[in-house]
Formats: C-alpha cells, structure tokens, sequence
C-alpha cells in the first residue's frame, strides 16, 4: 500500500501535469494576482512536508552510508549540499523546537525562506532566554509573516525581546552584542595581494561598527562630488558605485596623518619615494615606494610608481620623497615646510574658493593645495605658489599626457596631447 505522503506527491505533480500547457497570457489581472498567491501558499505546503520527511530522514542516511540526510538529498536530487545542509538544520528545528512555525508552512501562512529568518532569530536570542518567552516571540513572528517580507521580519526578529519581553530585553541585548563583538575581534582579518596587473586584491572581514565608520568616511568622499559632476557633465557622475567608493578609498589612504599614528621602529609612520634627480625632473620615468615586499605578489610588480605620480604625491601627500644623485645617496630628503599649513589652506578657500581647474566648481574644502612652482624643482610653500585643484584635476595636472594653461584670472585650462 503506497504511504499517503508518496500518495500525495504524486498527486501534486499529477495536478501541475494537467495544466503544463495551460498558458497565464489569457488569464485575467485577477486571475493571475490570485493564482500566484495560492501557488506560493501550496509551494510553502510542499515544502514543509518534505521538511517533515527529511527531519526523520537520518535512517535513510545510515543505511546508505551517507554523512548525513542533508548529503543523501544533496547527491541523490542534485541540489546545493549548503542548500540541503540549511534545509536540514530548519528542518530539525521546526519538527523539535518550532511548531507554530510547522503549522504555519504547513497551512501555507510562511514561505522557506521567512522560516529560514524566523529561525535564525529565535536561535539568536541568548541562552538566558526562558521556554515561555521564546515561544512568544515564535508565535509573534509568525503572526508577522503575514505582513512582512524576509528582510522586515530579520529587523522585527533583532528587536523581538522589546516587544514579548521588554523587562529583559535590554539585559540581553547587551549580552548578545557582547557576544557579537568578542565574535567580531576573533573573526577580524585584512589580506592583500598584488595581482600583477598594477592592482592589489584587498580582501577583508572586520567588525561591523568599524565597518560603518569605513562607509560613512568613504561616502564622504564619494558622495559630494555626484552633483557637483552631474552639473558639469563630467563623466565622473556615471562611474559605478563600487568604483567610486574604490576611488574614495584610495582618497582616504592618502588623507591619513602620518603623524597621529603610533610610532614604527622608533620614528613616526612613514613611507618613503626613492627616485633619481633627472627621473623626478623627467616627463616620462619611474620611482621607488621603500617599504615592498610586505604584500604578497610584490614579486609580480614591486612597490613602483612613475615620476608623475611622486611628483603629485609630494605636493600634499604624506609621503616623504628622497631625492638620489648619480651615487644613488639622497640629495633632499623632503623639505622642512613642503606642504601647506593649516592656516596656508584657510587662506587659499578664501582666495580661491573652488578647485582652479578652468569649468570645475568643486567646492575648495574638497579640494588639494598645489605648488604651482613644482616642489621638485624648488617650489616654495607660498600662498603665491599655490592653487586649489580638485581631487581629479591634481591627478591631470601631473599627468604626463596633459599640458597645462594658466589663465589671466588665475584658472588653468587643460589640453590633452596629441
């Protein structure tokens, strides 16, 4: 005698054989608005049977010396083993822990993937947490599914305690957030490695406060410029937004103090330009960053960057250039005034008020201060010396494929090569 689960699958795929031809081009607005709800509510229904059956799948496991019922169903109906990992873990939990998550896909009141998020909340709420009040929370996030999607229930879920027990739930809170966080510090790591290409792979987890502040640093540089671009027409406005924020980010390394940093073998936090005299005075040459062989790959391409680069870098910034002779000894390791002070930089906003750059509107707080007499040729940091220039116009200026016009009214206008 066949079991009526066995029957009743097959029953379904009976049903859904019958209307395989069946085309939704001719159903009604109505029609199709309801459809997809009941099919979504029978799909709930199927899915929790099977659920049901997996749970108390472990002998089918042992018998086909499979790790687990999760492995057997993986290899034996061609699914994600995550996927069935997932499923079986859910499973175990609605048929021990959670029943009136059961009944509620089974009535088909919740999808997979709400119960996938109701049951992750419920497993979060700390161990402190009694029977009775966690079955509270189960029954309220329940009643929920029939409002709100996955995402809205895992922000009810995080808060569940304020609503069925509020007397503890700032207690426990903090007590899970502790745990969080001791998560957080075990669980941090930073790699890089040099792809050969003239890029770097950075590859990181940190926690999720330091996270927050890295984002809202980067917006701030990436942000701002959106409509100061798209007035301009500058292409700039239609990067993507993952190259702006690649772009901020790099902005943001060069923003750093070396000196509000601690101390490295003895002396304040440095990096270090090496580069020849008649290179940095080149239009086309190449230095030297001291400090390579600290990532992984620096084999593939070294620590190197062109003149141009050095000579934009000297102008603000943290970055200390020495300048070699012909013997390779240093001729000028920096110089006691070469980037402009704080009260220089207040002074050129005044002045100048936005970049310099012929067209360009950046506000002048974005902006870099550049030496107008260039530092490597013994450029003073003078007021008289220096300009305002945006972010990208400081880039095109030292590059070596544009050439640079000074106008009467101070601006500079670029012409690219030919």
């Amino acid at each position: 005698m066949t079991h009526p689960i066995i029957a009743a699958a097959r029953d379904v795929r009976a049903s859904l054989k019958a209307v395989a031809d069946a085309n939704p081009t001719f159903m009604s607005v109505e029609d199709k608005a309801v459809a997809l709800r009941e099919l979504v509510a029978a799909e709930a229904q199927v899915t929790e049977l099977r659920l049901r059956v997996l749970a108390d799948a472990g002998d089918l496991a042992e018998q086909t010396a499979a790790k687990d019922a999760a492995g057997w169903l993986a290899h034996h109906t061609r699914t994600r083993f995550a996927d069935a990992r997932a499923d079986l873990a859910l499973a175990t939990a609605l048929d021990r822990e959670r029943p009136a998550l059961a009944v509620a896909m089974r009535e088909g009141a919740a999808t997979l993937a709400q119960a996938h998020v109701i049951d992750r909340a419920l497993t979060a709420l700390p161990a402190s947490v009694d029977a009775e009040t966690l079955a509270r929370a189960e029954v309220h996030l329940v009643e929920k599914a029939g409002e709100f999607g996955p995402r809205e229930l895992g922000r009810i879920g995080r808060r569940i305690l304020d609503v069925v027990a509020p007397e503890i739930a700032e207690a426990a809170e903090a007590a899970r957030l502790a745990d969080l966080e001791a998560h957080a510090a075990q669980q941090t790591r930073l790699t890089l490695r040099r792809l050969g290409d003239g890029t770097t792979r950075i590859s990181g987890r940190i926690p999720d406060l330091a996270a927050t502040r890295l984002a809202t640093y980067l917006e701030a540089y990436a942000n701002p410029r959106k409509p100061d671009a798209e007035r301009s027409g500058d292409a700039v406005a239609r990067l993507p937004y993952p190259r702006r924020l690649g772009e901020a980010f790099t902005q943001l390394i060069e923003a750093i103090d070396p000196e509000r940093m601690p101390l490295h073998g003895g002396d304040a936090t440095t990096l270090v330009v090496t580069v020849d005299l008649a290179a940095l005075q080149a239009d086309l040459a190449t230095a030297d960053l001291v400090g390579g062989g600290l990532v992984p790959g620096d084999d593939l391409t070294g620590d190197r960057i062109t003149a141009a680069q050095a000579r934009r870098l000297a102008c603000t910034a943290k970055i200390l250039p020495a300048v070699l002779g012909a013997d390779s000894l240093p001729l000028d390791l920096g110089r006691a005034r070469r980037l402009f002070s704080p009260a220089q930089r207040k002074a050129l906003l005044v002045r100048d008020r936005t970049c310099r750059a012929e067209g360009c509107d950046v506000p002048g707080t974005w902006c870099d201060a550049h030496h107008l007499d260039p530092w490597h040729t013994g450029g003073r940091t003078d007021l008289a010396d220096g300009v305002l220039l945006c972010n990208h116009h400081h880039h095109r200026i030292h590059d070596d494929a544009f050439r640079v016009e000074r106008l009467a009214n101070g601006d500079h206008r670029f012409h690219r090569r030919r």
